[in-house]
């Protein structure tokens, strides 16, 4: 087999990484545990992936355009941390998940804000107003739990024709997600800038522009995320999002989206990847591994994502410059 040959075969294998990962994650379970494969075991990693689901999709649209949102675990507790003071201070449910989704716009066109307005590095801007996010959510809870009305868990506990509103909304959201990324000039634009944002501009994009939305994208669907984890466990606590943007990340990483930006897809990529990190922390519930090893193995995880998402690009660079060069040659 040529060079040529073994560099596209790699390639394909690593596209679909996840899928193989995904792949040998359930026969592993499945043969530990007969009851991993019950339906009810299915629902219940649907309805636990909503929530890291829903902020992946967020996350994408940022990855796409080599960014990075490190603030989104903060945006879910603000949100979440209002929210909580609102209804207990008598306010509709319908009411204050409007206030909660307009914190999560805000935040996001904050962060859009410093990072293309006075371009500072997404990743300084984010890992700033993430604490500046969890000191805040800190200082409205009084760094005490909250516990919630019975509302938001009717909320999670919903079925619309039998499937369970988290996953109605998670669905919802990957669609819309979806058909942005793939049938809309907005969705090409996003992969152009990622791509390369200096012949994006020179092509006539506003690149500030794409990039101020996929910034908001991002903080809506961090406090959509809270709304769906609330849903499910109706109390805010001091650690209420802490360290979800890192999972949020792997899952798209995970799935097939570039750190370097330019390349990913929500749907099947993010949503694999998301599925794939909850179904290996339910396989640990349901073997009883030791609670202290879960940030390990979910630690190796993040890495191999980062480590498969090097290897593809090095892949791709490297079958790039082969075609480049074959093109190249006088006939």
């Amino acid at each position: 087999m040529s060079s040529s040959s073994s560099s596209q075969l790699g390639l394909r294998l690593l596209n679909q990484a996840s899928l193989i990962l995904f792949a040998v994650v359930l026969l592993v379970f499945g043969v530990l545990s007969p009851a991993f494969f019950q339906p009810a075991n299915a629902v219940n990693i649907l309805i636990q992936t909503s929530s890291t689901g829903i902020l992946a999709v967020g996350m994408t649209f940022v990855l796409l355009t080599a960014g990075v949102d490190l603030s989104v675990g903060a945006i879910m507790f603000v949100a979440a941390a209002v929210g909580g003071k609102l209804i207990l201070g008598g306010w509709s449910l319908s009411g204050v998940l409007v206030v909660m989704l307009a914190i999560g716009v805000v935040y996001g066109a904050l962060n859009a804000l410093f990072i293309t307005r006075l371009a500072i590095m997404a990743f300084i801007v984010t890992l700033a107003t993430r604490y500046f996010g969890r000191g805040l959510g800190l200082r409205i809870t009084e760094t005490r739990a909250m516990n919630l009305p019975d509302s938001f868990y009717e909320l999670g506990a919903a079925r619309i024709l039998g499937v369970p509103l988290p996953i109605l909304i998670f669905a919802g959201v990957t669609l819309v997600a979806h058909l942005v990324l793939t049938r809309t000039p907005l969705g090409r634009q996003i992969y152009a800038v990622g791509a390369d944002v200096e012949a994006a501009r020179k092509a006539g994009i506003n690149t500030r522009g794409v990039l101020f939305v996929v910034y908001v994208v991002c903080g809506l669907c961090a406090a959509a995320a809270g709304i769906v984890s609330l849903s499910q466990a109706p109390a805010v606590s001091p650690s209420f999002g802490n360290n979800r943007e890192f999972m949020a990340i792997a899952a798209a990483v995970l799935g097939g989206t570039s750190l370097f930006g330019g390349r990913g897809a929500v749907f099947p990529g993010t949503v694999l990847g998301a599925v794939l990190i909850q179904t290996i922390e339910t396989g640990l519930n349901i073997l009883n591994v030791n609670s202290y090893l879960y940030p390990l193995i979910i630690s190796g995880v993040i890495f191999l994502a980062v480590l498969l998402d090097a290897v593809r690009s090095r892949v791709l660079a490297r079958v790039n410059r082969r075609r480049i060069f074959v093109e190249a040659e006088p006939t």
